[in-house]
């Protein structure tokens, strides 16, 4: 039986594979299009290039295993969720900074600010099995 036949999913918890899911996708499609620049020489240096592409696309995998595992109601999904939201709050933050991507600066932090409130839900995560410190296991 697995878990989600145990406990249905919150909606709070597929929320949060949501944002894990299109943040995981924004970084995916980055690091694409920096590797087609860096293949067709728009990019400037071919191998720094193709080395940025490849560290995003690597970091996007990230949210993307988070996205499935919390899905899949799995409690390890939470801290690479949990630490993907953190990591993005400064990268928003710069952006807000940056002329021309305000508004992707602005959808980001929307996503991490909420990703970071439905992953720290007590609905979230008593689904994944976490429990606080000092609490008593079933």
């Amino acid at each position: 039986m697995s878990s989600t036949e145990q406990t249905p999913r919150p909606a709070r918890l597929a929320a949060a594979a949501g944002v894990a899911l299109v943040e995981a996708l924004g970084l995916l499609a980055g690091g694409v299009y920096m590797l087609v620049r860096a293949l067709t020489g728009d990019g400037g240096d071919l191998t720094s290039g193709a080395t940025g592409a490849v560290t995003v696309i690597a970091l996007g995998l990230i949210p993307l295993a988070a996205a499935r595992g919390l899905w899949r109601m799995r409690s390890w999904s939470r801290g690479p969720a949990v630490i993907t939201q953190i990591l993005a709050l400064p990268v928003a933050w710069q952006m807000l900074q940056t002329d021309g991507v305000i508004p992707a600066g602005i959808v980001l932090a929307v996503l991490a600010v909420t990703g970071l409130v439905l992953l720290v839900n007590p609905a979230t995560t008593e689904a994944l099995g976490i429990r606080r410190p000092g609490q008593d296991a079933p």
